[in-house]
């Protein structure tokens, strides 16, 4: 098994890094580098995409023809993980979340017209999307077969109505994709619609407020009432909206572990830097066997995650689908963002819950990963299922059985 990178890829990570830790990070000290809701502010993230732009660095998960670096999943774990060492990182470069595996979705699954209308905006950054399927209960969250917010066929449109919430990014989207309920059949009765923020017959009800930081936009509850679409907002096909919902998902949860794992080495980065200078009782930390115990078991298990974030990065680029692997890298990581998060904390005292560094920052954002595209429990079961289907071919080193 070969873990190198290319040398062309090594070198764009290294050009990444630099324009993070130059260009970026500074911002973070500045009180007024932030939004109401603890993200970076429009205007400086207009500014900074500008930036991102001239220094060749946009989009690299989007192929070259459409503006983009053209990288597949192992490039993207190599420079999502670099470009999340910053907290502002990913959306300066357009590749945070939901914007992210939105494209992904409507690169594979959209028509050439709705790629011109829907998707080629995101892309250039002139707009910002959202991914609307979870409903209240007793609607669907991590069983879509649960879906209650309906589509109904009325002289030739679709007439749409429900409630979905805990919507990233609503707030400020203009370009959604809804699920809806269109049949009685569990694995077809789903489809996936395309519409526009300024079309009639649906609202924003309230923006949810959250224990952590906010993307751009933040969680909301969205009421449709009456929200009529043609034909032609439909993505993939009618009843095919648990298949688009699969593939949304699939390597949207994979982005977020390569940008977790950003998120986890800056925080080990704070802790360490500050174990080597802080002295106590004649000594420093870092010479407190203590100490060398939380920062060695953070290295180590940051370690594993990007071992296994690569895996199964490598595995989709191969062609398999990789679930299982996905969940146990979402399980990993986000149990690794937390762990690690909170022992930099206590490394650094009141510093570290302080808002003088950004751990404070990362701990609070760090609580949403054990949730958000599925919940622990839920990727448990997820492993559990291809453990008891394949037997002793679960542990195959080759692509997987999907």
């Amino acid at each position: 098994m070969d873990f190198s990178i290319d040398p062309e890829l090594a070198r764009l990570q290294q050009k990444v890094s630099r324009f993070v830790a130059e260009e970026i990070i500074p911002l973070e000290a500045d009180p007024a580098s932030y939004d109401d809701h603890g993200n970076i502010r429009l205007p400086l993230l207009h500014t900074m995409r500008d930036k991102v732009k001239q220094a060749g660095l946009w989009a690299p998960q989007i192929p070259v023809d459409q503006g983009g670096l053209g990288y597949g999943p192992v490039g993207m774990a190599t420079l999502y993980e670099a470009m999340n060492y910053s907290i502002f990182g990913p959306v300066c470069f357009n590749c945070a979340a939901p914007d992210d595996g939105n494209m992904y979705m409507l690169n594979k699954l959209a028509s050439d017209e709705q790629k011109a209308r829907w998707l080629d905006p995101i892309i250039k950054g002139d707009v910002r999307s959202a991914f609307a399927m979870t409903e209240p209960a007793p609607g669907g969250g991590s069983d879509p077969s649960m879906m209650q917010t309906t589509a109904v066929k009325r002289d030739g449109k679709w007439v749409i109505n429900g409630r979905k919430w805990y919507i990233t990014g609503a707030a400020e989207a203009e370009h959604f994709t809804l699920l809806a309920k269109t049949g009685d059949d569990v694995r077809g009765g789903l489809t996936a619609f395309l519409f526009h923020r300024d079309e009639p017959g649906w609202h924003i009800d309230r923006r949810i407020g959250i224990m952590g930081p906010e993307e751009h936009g933040g969680h909301c509850e969205l009421v449709f009432d009456g929200l009529t679409l043609d034909d032609d907002r439909v993505l993939m096909g009618v009843g095919k909206g648990l298949k688009v919902t699969q593939i949304r998902l699939g390597l949207a949860r994979l982005t977020h572990c390569m940008r977790w794992l950003g998120l986890a080495k800056r925080a080990v980065a704070i802790a360490a830097d500050y174990a080597r200078n802080r002295e106590g009782f004649g000594i420093k930390l870092a010479e407190r066997e203590s100490i060398q115990m939380k920062l060695g078991q953070a290295a180590m298990d940051i370690e594993i995650g990007r071992v296994m974030v690569m895996r199964a990065a490598w595995r989709i680029e191969n062609g398999s689908k990789a679930r299982q692997d996905i969940s146990m890298a979402k399980i990993h990581v986000s149990q690794l963002l937390n762990k690690v998060t909170s022992d930099a904390i206590q490394i650094c005292g009141a510093r570290g819950y302080s808002k003088d560094t950004v751990l404070e920052w990362i701990y609070r954002y760090a609580r949403q990963a054990l949730l958000v595209d599925g919940a622990t429990e839920v990727h448990q079961m997820v492993i559990n299922r291809f453990l008891m289907q394949n037997g002793d071919d679960f542990w195959g080193w080759g692509l997987g059985d999907d």
